[in-house]
């Protein structure tokens, strides 16, 4: 008979306190008995962008709150968990070492297991989550602060195909916005924005696509973008309501096109005809999905992008990371540390070089 488990998520890697309850079996899509996601848009709107100082501080002091909400939501207590996952990098090191504070401690409390969680490693896996999707298959992340395309062997086991060589699509959406204007969080700005606008007026540059391999790179498509408006103003004292559209469309447009290129290289490098599935906050973006979609079928590929609010950041797909690893004998002890770089790929060169705290991506 299959083991089913019943987990406990922490996620503070970035701008998200979050905390839920998952139960389920590895084989079967897993229950969200409770998901709890504080965001901190207000936090940093004025910033532009997340500030790291400031969001390890509203995790310090959301947490135990956090936690103690989801767990009202189901009714259930500790005593009723089978363990406590937490997300223990990548990400910004002060959120991070907040969430596995707060984990340790409840485990130590509640005598329950502790289980270290990779952040990328719960994106991976929501899809078996959300959809009890089979390994292998080919995954498309992207969030703010990264963007690879891996394949998904395992747990524990993958493979990087492709990845961005400097900011990936969400670093480049909430700059974007914020050169605009706009506000942040970027990508769902410029999303709104650019109904309405002219995605071919400006010719902006499609990043890498002359290379044949699967890396990609958003940093010169913010370049091309301050040119476009500093060209406008010069010309125009200003931008009107409409170049702004345009402006918006033709960025969107550039980071659509590029991603679906890759994603059609990376179909090809897989292989076998599998099942291409999304995830990350950028994968919230509707005309993004419907170009993937696209190349999905194009391919002879099955497209699988989970609901939206489990491809932001959320503590559920770190619930079901930390219940694979359970599952699998994979417990941490009191020695688990916060890590600001974590690649998934361990036998991957580094894509953004390394330092002393390892590789970078």
């Amino acid at each position: 008979m299959t083991q089913i488990y019943t987990i406990l998520g922490i996620e503070s890697s970035c701008d998200d306190t979050a905390a839920a309850v998952v139960r389920g079996a590895v084989g079967s899509a897993g229950d969200v008995l409770s998901s709890v996601v504080w965001g901190q848009e207000t936090l940093h709107a004025n910033f532009g962008g997340v500030v790291p100082e400031i969001a390890a501080r509203a995790h310090a002091e959301r947490l135990d709150l956090c936690v103690e909400l989801a767990l009202k939501e189901t009714t259930m207590t500790l005593t009723d968990m089978d363990a406590i996952a937490v997300t223990s990098g990548p990400g910004l090191i002060g959120g991070i070492i907040s969430g596995v504070m707060c984990a340790k401690g409840l485990s130590v409390g509640s005598g329950k297991p502790l289980l270290g969680v990779n952040h990328l490693a719960g994106h991976a896996l929501t899809p078996r989550m959300t959809d009890a999707l089979s390994y292998p298959y080919l995954m498309l992340l992207m969030s703010g602060g990264h963007c690879q395309f891996l394949g998904v062997h395992d747990y524990n086991k993958f493979s990087r195909l492709g990845s961005t060589i400097d900011d990936a699509p969400g670093e480049a959406f909430d700059k974007s916005a914020k050169l605009l204007g706009l506000g942040y969080p970027g990508g769902p700005l410029i999303e709104r924005e650019a109904i309405g606008g002219d995605a071919t007026r400006f010719k902006f540059p499609r990043p890498l696509l002359n290379q044949p391999n699967i890396d990609m790179s958003f940093s010169g498509l913010k370049t091309a973008l301050r040119r476009a408006q500093d060209t406008l103003v010069k010309e125009k004292g200003g931008i009107t309501i409409q170049d702004r559209k345009d402006l918006c469309a033709s960025f969107q447009r550039a980071v659509v096109d590029t991603l679906a290129e890759k994603t059609r290289r990376a179909c090809r490098a897989f292989g076998s005809h599998s099942t291409l599935a999304v995830a990350g906050g950028v994968a919230a973006n509707s005309i993004i999905r419907a170009a993937l979609q696209n190349v999905a079928d194009e391919q002879g590929f099955k497209f699988l992008a989970p609901p939206l609010r489990y491809c932001t950041d959320n503590a559920a797909m770190i619930a079901w990371a930390g219940l694979e690893q359970f599952a699998n004998g994979h417990v941490s002890d009191m020695s688990l540390s916060a890590r600001p770089r974590w690649p998934l790929d361990q036998t991957a060169a580094p894509i953004l070089g390394s330092g002393k705290k390892g590789a970078k991506a």
